[in-house]
């Protein structure tokens, strides 16, 4: 599973991707298009869970083992992308490859840093990019529509006419300037157009990159660009990427005193990770010893089964049953044998729904 992160050129992106990272693997140049293929990066998702299990468990030689997913940082768009702009093609084919967008605005007011726009707009920002992504959709959905048109209205291909009005359906929503994830497609629908790759339909997390003395008090400073995005139900993260570059050297406790001396609570890059996780619709469950303690992701409603699959094919295939425990109890408790004496260890079948924090032992046979 895969993140975009896009925006407009100079708007933090790079340096964003090379903090999540931890690596300085993509160019940080103040000018356009300093990105020009896609950097891709694996990113640890932090979790106070698993912290707990490892510390209970730890032995000084049990490894410790995060959930992680793919960032990848895909070069500045600009006005005029979806007609090729700027390398607007290969961009744009970029984005349609990954499962979810986090959408980088420029928040901050750096005047060393140029703006293609000139002046400091987020709002304006946001539709440039989000107006390029639904012409770049229209035109999929156009060619699609023109090509399914016949078969549909000749009677005879009932697929053809289910995919003929879902794409007329879409294509309707974008000509009058909204998302294709406005109309509410039901799973059905997303199937006919799935192929389009279109990436209005995709999920998008805004992320706001603003000055050190702006994050606290956020709303207040900004209610409108805030207000904009409550009324889009979408959800945003509040960052400063210069605090996180500053920090990206610093060892745990020279972090600590950092953000201490900041005077303010600062959840920067932990926040926007989990709700980047929480967009690609991913659940965590957890495996726990003295070897090894792990957080699993694996999405949501997902069969115990599948989760199996995710340790090892051999595990799925020779799936006998799954002992859960939940996290919460688990923490009060802290010991297996008193769990099962508390009758807190569920024997559950292959198609038990996993949920987010199962603590789960695999009994297997091959």
């Amino acid at each position: 599973m895969e993140v975009g992160i896009v925006g407009l050129p100079n708007v933090g992106k790079s340096t964003t991707f090379n903090v999540l990272t931890k690596t300085k693997g993509a160019e940080v140049a103040n000018y356009e298009f300093c990105t020009i293929e896609p950097n891709v990066g694996i990113v640890a998702v932090p979790d106070k869970r698993l912290d707990f299990l490892f510390n209970l468990y730890n032995d000084g030689k049990t490894k410790l083992v995060p959930a992680s997913f793919k960032f990848v940082d895909i070069a500045g768009l600009v006005k005029g992308a979806s007609k090729g702009e700027g390398l607007g093609n290969k961009f744009l084919a970029n984005i349609r490859e990954v499962d979810a967008i986090a959408h980088v605005v420029r928040v901050f007011t750096d005047q060393n840093v140029v703006r293609t726009t000139g002046k400091l707009d987020p709002i304006g920002d946001i539709e440039t990019i989000e107006t390029e992504l639904m012409l770049a959709d229209l035109d999929s959905v156009t060619k699609g529509f023109q090509k399914t048109e016949r078969a549909a209205k000749s009677g005879n291909d009932k697929e053809a006419l289910k995919k003929y009005e879902a794409l007329k359906k879409v294509k309707d929503t974008l000509e009058k300037g909204m998302p294709a994830s406005s109309i509410g497609l039901t799973p059905e629908e997303k199937l006919q157009v799935k192929e389009l790759g279109l990436m209005t339909l995709k999920p998008m997390l805004y992320v706001l990159n603003t000055d050190e003395d702006k994050i606290e008090n956020f709303e207040k400073n900004f209610p409108e660009l805030t207000e904009y995005i409550k009324k889009r139900k979408a959800e945003y993260a509040v960052i400063s990427a210069r605090i996180e570059s500053e920090m990206m050297d610093l060892g745990e406790e020279e972090r600590a005193d950092y953000l201490k001396e900041l005077g303010f609570e600062y959840k920067g890059f932990d926040e926007f990770i989990m709700h980047a996780y929480k967009l690609l619709d991913l659940i965590t469950f957890f495996t726990s010893g003295s070897d090894e303690c792990r957080a699993w992701p694996i999405l949501r409603n997902s069969k115990a089964e599948e989760a199996a699959g995710k340790i090892h094919s051999d595990i799925q295939r020779g799936f006998i049953r799954a002992e859960v425990m939940k996290f919460e109890e688990f923490k009060d408790v802290k010991d297996e044998l008193k769990m099962k004496e508390k009758g807190l260890v569920r024997s559950e079948g292959r198609d038990y729904i996993m949920q987010d924090g199962d603590i789960v032992y695999f009994k297997f046979n091959v």
